[in-house]
């Protein structure tokens, strides 16, 4: 289920949002690589992490699903939001370079159906960047931010359910090591628990943030042919006697 598009504002608008956006925007950042000229598109909510995209892409976008709610982005400008079904975006097909999802496969009911409709719109060659919480993280195990609610997910089941959608994962970061405490005095201390974290591969990061490469040709089951029978005849044809 969803959560409403008014709390999941209000948590990027307090400092322990803030160092959210930074910590995992960093690990974003380093996954979309070069985006000059190219169009992006953020699902979910990704709004807090569009904006350092908006002046290098040709075009961003930010599609929120309907069962969360829309809100206006960017706030200085024409919008570029929009309320959509997640399972059936309004673009054609191949014409997106870039998906990062954020607060959206461990949401939504069908995971996978939302994976296969985001494979439709990339582009060959283009990449999906998706943020989701991990099962062995304390951010899926607390309430007080967005991590906490939904489906969080092991390395091996994002694996699978990219696989199925006809995704390779090509690149893994994990981001949120610091334990999700909004005191201002504890929050000043999160770029150090992400060093050590970092550096150690500690097991207990709050997100997985994985980039993923869509697989242009789509594998076909072979059927196994069935085998023609050959008729012999009973009797061999005799020459009539003269």
């Amino acid at each position: 289920m969803y959560p409403d598009v008014v709390g999941l504002r209000s948590f990027y608008a307090q400092p322990i949002g803030v160092v959210t956006r930074r910590l995992v925007g960093r690990a974003i950042r380093a996954r979309a690589g070069n985006v000059r000229g190219l169009c992006v598109l953020g699902m979910g909510y990704a709004t807090p992490y569009l904006g350092m995209f908006r002046e290098e892409c040709e075009r961003a976008l930010a599609f929120m699903p309907g069962a969360q709610g829309v809100t206006r982005w960017p706030s200085a400008a024409p919008t570029l939001a929009a309320l959509v079904d997640e399972t059936e975006l309004p673009l054609r097909a191949g014409m997106i370079d870039r998906v990062i999802a954020v607060h959206l496969l461990e949401m939504t009911p069908d995971a996978g159906e939302v994976l296969r409709e985001v494979w439709r719109v990339l582009a060959p060659g283009g990449r999906l960047i998706c943020v989701v919480p991990s099962r062995r993280g304390v951010w899926a195990r607390t309430e007080n931010n967005p991590f906490g609610h939904g489906r969080p997910f092991s390395r091996t089941q994002i694996t699978d359910l990219l696989r199925g959608a006809l995704f390779t994962p090509v690149g893994w970061d994990e981001a949120l090591y610091m334990p999700p405490v909004p005191r201002n005095w504890f929050l000043r201390s999160a770029v150090a628990w992400e060093r050590v974290g970092a550096t150690l591969a500690l097991p207990f990061a709050g997100v997985h943030v994985v980039e993923a490469t869509k697989q242009v040709y789509k594998p076909v089951p072979t059927k196994r042919r069935a085998r023609l029978t050959v008729f012999e005849p009973v009797m061999a044809p005799q020459p009539m006697g003269g």
